[in-house]
């Protein structure tokens, strides 16, 4: 069966990374179906929006999008977080990073964590306002038992499916009574549905210090959007950091994989940029679709680049965002029978 495959590179080193995934995912020899859409500032600039209609359309026909990287700027008429407003208006409510130990001098060892965050409310309602004639600014956050329980309930389904023994529920609810505290009662009512599965409680900040401390402690990690935001920034860092981080967003009718990064536009046509979050991402697609197999064989391909150093100059190599793809492609094609 051909799989449909949305690409969406934006800006920046975006078109250069979704390239090289595009290049490495050919290498697989799968039967795979290609189209680009629109998404960020290059966006705006042709369409009048960063998000276009026709993109959200085109995601949802595929089988799976896979995303680069956008420019943001500030204060711009008619400008918002595509990345934002492409989760919500697809309702990908769930957000997977993985997070695992690399054979690379700057990854700590014994990590496997997956940080799975609520992804279309929060803080991140996007509800904000200004009053006192622009001297005191509002921003609602918005949590609801429907949100909460679907993302809860898809985090210890994971567990479940991985073998995991352990989820650990992040929140702040001895201050933020309401909205932390619905977060919190959901998360008790679905973890009295998993008993084979121990549920942890740990207030936001205990598990930012915990994760600095002793972070192979950690399985799984479920929490709200902006807690799941900078956790899972601060976790990859363990692993290497944004260079490798990837991350899925996934929801009932649609689902787009990405590298964390941004669009580093000073790197921008110099080569530089560090294609692995991107395959990475790819790998998880792969997963997505069906294809473990080639997700095994794709990141496996990766961590040996990384583990002979043949990486990009940002993970102490000395090899172009081209010339790693390369390796990569022939990592796979000695693999391939």
């Amino acid at each position: 069966m051909t799989h449909r495959i949305c690409l969406l590179p934006g800006d920046g080193i975006g078109p250069e990374v979704i390239q090289s995934a595009r290049d490495v995912l050919e290498a697989l020899a799968l039967p795979l179906q290609w189209e680009y859409a629109g998404i960020g500032f290059g966006a705006y600039e042709r369409f009048g929006t960063p998000l276009p209609d026709s993109t959200l359309e085109q995601i949802r026909a595929a089988d799976a999008a896979l995303f680069g990287a956008v420019t943001t700027p500030p204060n711009l008429p008619g400008y918002f977080s595509p990345v934002v407003k492409m989760r919500q208006r697809l309702d990908l409510f769930a957000n997977l990073r993985p997070t695992i130990s690399l054979p690379h001098p700057s990854s700590r060892p014994n990590i496997d964590l997956l940080i799975v965050r609520e992804n279309t409310e929060g803080l991140y309602s996007g509800i904000e306002r200004l009053e006192e004639n622009g001297n005191r600014a509002i921003t609602e956050r918005v949590i609801t038992r429907h949100a909460s329980e679907r993302i809860i309930r898809k985090a210890f389904a994971l567990a479940a499916q991985s073998g995991r023994e352990r989820v650990h529920l992040v929140h702040k609810a001895n201050v933020l009574r309401q909205s932390c505290g619905l977060f919190r009662q959901v998360g008790l009512e679905v973890a009295a549905q998993y008993p084979q599965i121990e549920m942890v409680e740990m207030l936001v900040d205990t598990c930012a210090m915990e994760l600095v401390r002793a972070p192979e402690q950690f399985q799984v990690i479920v929490t709200t959007n902006l807690f799941g935001d900078i956790l899972s920034d601060e976790a990859c860092m363990f692993t290497g950091g944004l260079g490798v981080a990837a991350s899925a967003n996934l929801g009932e009718d649609a689902a787009v994989f990405e590298p964390v990064h941004g669009s580093a536009p000073n790197l921008a046509g110099t080569g530089k940029a560090n294609p692995a979050a991107t395959l990475f991402a790819s790998a998880l697609l792969l997963e997505h679709l069906g294809e473990a197999e080639s997700a095994a064989r794709l990141r496996n391909a990766i961590t040996t680049c990384i583990a002979q150093g043949l990486v990009t100059p940002d993970f102490g190599g000395e090899l172009t965002t081209g010339a790693m793809t390369e390796a990569v492609i022939a990592k796979i094609q000695r693999e391939i029978p």
